[in-house]
């Protein structure tokens, strides 16, 4: 393990939020005599984040806990865009209401984790529209895009990744990466900042910021990337069979995001811990040396602490009590919670509350007797759903009214 010296980088490093650094002696360097203000874009191309952008909430967080300032961009004029970083094929285009509809809906979230205002470590956010939509064409090229060669730019990964498929690539796409790195000149210049962190993937549209900033302006900044969380299976981390774990509350019930963390797997428990939560470091190291059945003791933990910084601690405990009464055998007040009528199905409930992907997985779930209704197996998907909690499996439970 590095032996920093600066607060920021001994805090990221505890709780394992650093994969790279394109400089660490000069960064932790500054942080140790200057407040270093650092940002992470978030494009806008839904009305939430969802849990996969959690450890870049938290990494601004940290930021702030250092003593230093977290700028929270949001990408008004590159979700114009999109992002081609992992994917197989181009975004849907969102019109500029979409776009700050989505805004308004993210921005919620960043004020359960970070303080704003006007003081010299408090956050900000910015919209990187306000630059990247007045840019002319010619003078961007000229002074920006010449510093960009062809040859670098298809060895990215995110460029590499469509061609080897064979999958189109549009020239919108392709200018990303420029736009990216110029948010970084353009920060540079209106706000002094000198870090930009973001995910593994992200790291070489970062160099591409950082070295921009040095042949156009001559100045330092430095970059940071965290670590690609995964489930077990290789898939990434807050990708479950119902869909994304959003952070908005009208997408995403409490409870349904405390049975996320609830459900987190044993291999993953010490290192949510060490980045989702508060708990002090000897706090994690404890949870995480429970074996066996003492792990759920881990898990409940996390759960708690999580939904407490998202949605409050009055949350937080309603969740865990509806959990503890689902497992003893009552029903809890709040669980998810479908209105059926006459002609709905146990098939269709199941398919409509996302425990089951179709009507022909729910008739499946339904043979293998993995279907309760208050508490008695389900014998024929083509039961009517009537009142009371439908349960598939152990970990999957809503209520039926009428």
């Amino acid at each position: 393990m590095t032996e920093y010296r600066s607060d920021l980088l001994k805090l990221l490093d505890e709780r394992g939020y650093i994969h790279q650094l394109t400089d660490a002696a000069g960064l932790d360097a500054l942080a140790q005599k200057e407040i270093v203000t650092g940002y992470i874009g978030f494009d806008a191309t839904a009305p939430s984040l969802h849990v996969g952008s959690l450890v870049q909430i938290m990494l601004l967080r940290r930021l702030q806990q250092a003593g230093h300032k977290p700028i929270v961009l949001m990408g008004g004029g590159t979700t114009k865009v999109g992002d081609p970083t992992g994917k197989d094929e181009a975004r849907k285009l969102l019109s500029d209401e979409d776009i700050a509809a989505n805004i308004a809906g993210i921005r919620k979230v960043f004020e359960r984790f970070l303080t704003f205002g006007d003081g010299p470590t408090d956050a900000i956010v910015v919209n990187n529209d306000d630059w990247l939509s007045k840019l002319e064409y010619i003078p961007f090229l000229r002074d920006v895009g010449r510093h960009f060669t062809i040859n670098r730019m298809l060895t990215f990964d995110s460029v590499q990744l469509r061609l080897e498929r064979e999958q189109p690539l549009t020239f919108l796409e392709f200018n990303y990466m420029i736009l990216q790195a110029y948010d970084f000149l353009e920060l540079s210049r209106r706000a002094g900042c000198r870090l930009q962190m973001g995910g593994s993937d992200q790291w070489g549209n970062i160099v591409n910021g950082i070295e921009l900033s040095r042949r156009v302006d001559g100045t330092e900044v430095f970059g940071v990337t965290t670590p690609l969380i995964t489930n077990p299976d290789g898939s990434k981390m807050g990708k479950t069979a119902r869909g994304a774990v959003w952070l908005n509350a009208d997408l995403l019930s409490p409870y349904d995001y405390w049975q996320f963390w609830r459900n987190t797997d044993d291999s993953n428990v010490g290192v949510f811990l060490r980045r989702f939560t508060e708990l002090s470091m000897d706090e994690v190291r404890r949870l995480e040396s429970l074996q066996g059945a003492e792990i759920n003791q881990a898990k409940i933990a996390l759960a708690n602490a999580a939904t407490t910084m998202l949605h409050g601690e009055e949350a937080a405990r309603a969740a865990e009590a509806t959990a503890a009464a689902t497992f003893a055998g009552g029903t809890g007040e709040d669980l998810p919670t479908l209105s059926v009528g006459d002609g709905v199905t146990i098939a269709h409930a199941l398919t409509a509350l996302g425990f089951t992907a179709s009507n022909g997985e729910a008739k499946r779930k339904v043979a293998e007797g993995a279907v309760r209704l208050n508490d008695r197996p389900v014998t024929d998907p083509a039961m009517a759903a009537t009142e009371g909690k439908l349960s598939l499996g152990k970990k999957k439970h809503a209520l039926l009214v009428r």
